[in-house]
């Protein structure tokens, strides 16, 4: 049998490709849009691409399963959960698709694959106990999706804080609850491979490990351990959950009606700074510039950029910021665009249009061009207007963060919830916006100068001011 994890850093998502060495055959699961990257890697190791298959409908990601059954993949999905978890892209269309129950099986070659309805994070989730037939027929491991990560399990209240089912985590939680409870009968020597790793925002304390077994987690996964009683794990894994992304909700619909078929990834023409200008002020356009210097963007940059540096906040700011009907234009460096094309097809932002690279801009800017830029402060400066009512202090932390320690009057909203709750921000104050460290704060603050709010961008670090601070009212970390 063949066995490889690939692993995708930014969204902290894992995939896997099995093969059948004797038949040359080969299944993904769990795909990520790009589909080229699977086929290309299971061609390198004498293997065909045959099949897929999915655990659940991810909220996080654009999934591949629609390209590569555009593309005669066999695939495997879901019929768990009622009729709102149903694959619509799928059921009734010519695509080559088989609807698995728990229980069901199917093969790859002499790999036989075991449904496991697992739900809890969603109400379709399935596993897979995945059997190699040629040495034995019992289960070497199983596929656990966003069930059971190294170290933490799925969020139950994604659907609801996610996909805007009110009402519905303290039921999922429960749900989960029983799930694991199935989980912890399975043999102990069976190898978890996850869908997710740490960085992920399925889970709040997933590990880095990429690989686990089920007596390990048993012992050791904390949600796990906390499942003393269900009244217990549903307030442990209730409690402190993150903040989800915007884009959340939009992965959700589209995973569920079906992603638009990609074909050729987007290639985004090289510009001139002033064409790129003329280009972005049309409506439904948008720059992100993803210089690394955040200062430098603060200082100079073109009219209404948004600020999305290339590292591992790339997709998360872009995701939460700009909507799937815009067109996109970039401040990259060239040997950068097709990692930035990369990640935003990913979360369904298939408009790129055009790029210019920094050279370009600082060009522009030695030349006499107009840019815009955003005021930088300290928190010694903060300090001097919590009592001015002409100002408001704005803490883009998540909310568990905020609860640690904030300075005393601050408003709180999670920088990835930002453009949502734009509206209960006050428009008649300067903003004062802030983080740990200031890098969340900088996106927070491109967003907000963007929607035409007054702001001051702190490039601070909070805590060392909290912890010395005099202010009676604080509260301190």
């Amino acid at each position: 049998m063949f066995f490889q994890q690939l692993f995708e850093e930014k969204l902290a998502q894992y995939a896997y490709i099995i093969g059948c060495q004797k038949t040359g055959e080969a299944i993904v699961i769990d795909p990520m849009r790009d589909v080229d990257r699977y086929k290309a890697f299971a061609a390198k190791h004498n293997l065909k691409l045959v099949a897929a298959a999915e655990t659940h409908i991810h909220a996080d990601y654009l999934s591949g399963m629609r390209e590569l059954a555009s593309q005669g993949v066999q695939i495997f999905l879901s019929d768990e959960g009622d009729a709102d978890w149903k694959y619509e892209w799928a059921i009734g269309s010519d695509y080559s698709y088989q609807l698995l129950k728990d229980g069901n099986t199917f093969h790859i070659g002499n790999i036989r694959f075991k449904a496991v309805h697992s739900p809890g994070h969603t109400p379709e989730h399935i596993s897979y106990l995945v059997h190699d037939t040629a040495n034995t027929e019992e289960p070497m491991g199983i596929l656990s999706g966003d069930f059971v990560f190294v170290g933490d399990v799925g969020r139950p209240d994604l659907l609801e804080t996610a996909a805007g089912m009110e009402g519905v985590m303290e039921d999922s939680a429960r749900v989960l609850y029983a799930s694991l409870d199935k989980f912890k009968d399975l043999p102990d020597y069976l190898q978890v491979w996850p869908g997710h790793g740490a960085g992920s925002a399925c889970g709040k304390a997933l590990g880095a490990v990429p690989d686990s077994t089920v007596g390990y987690e048993k012992r050791f996964n904390g949600s796990i351990r906390a499942a003393i009683t269900e009244q217990d794990f549903v307030d442990f894994i209730l409690d402190g959950q993150p903040e989800p992304p915007l884009y959340f909700a939009r992965m959700k619909r589209d995973n569920k009606i079906g992603p638009a078929i990609l074909g050729a990834l987007p290639v985004p023409e090289r510009m001139d700074v002033m064409t790129l200008k003329e280009a972005a002020n049309t409506p439904g356009s948008v720059i992100i510039d993803t210089r690394k210097d955040r200062v430098a963007f603060m200082n100079a940059h073109l009219k209404s950029s948004l600020y999305a540096p290339m590292n591992k906040s790339f997709n998360t700011i872009a995701g939460s910021y700009i909507e799937d009907d815009q067109d996109i234009y970039l401040v990259i460096s060239e040997d950068q665009v097709e990692e930035a094309v990369l990640d935003l097809i990913r979360i369904g932002l298939d408009r790129v249009k055009g790029f210019v690279t920094p050279d370009a801009f600082d060009e522009y800017v030695k030349n006499g061009g107009e840019t815009e830029r955003v005021a930088k402060v300290t928190f010694k400066e903060v300090e001097s207007i919590l009592d001015n009512e002409d100002s408001t202090v704005l803490d883009v932390r998540k909310a568990t963060e905020y609860a640690e320690g904030h300075a005393p009057g601050a408003l709180n909203m999670a920088h990835t919830r930002l453009k949502a709750g734009l509206e209960q921000l006050p428009m008649n104050t300067t903003l004062y916006v802030h983080c740990k460290s200031g890098a969340r704060a900088a996106a927070a603050s491109a967003l907000l100068a963007r929607e035409g709010f007054n702001v001051r961008y702190v490039n601070d670090l909070v805590e060392p001011w909290l912890a010395a601070s005099a202010f009676e009212t604080v509260v301190k970390p």
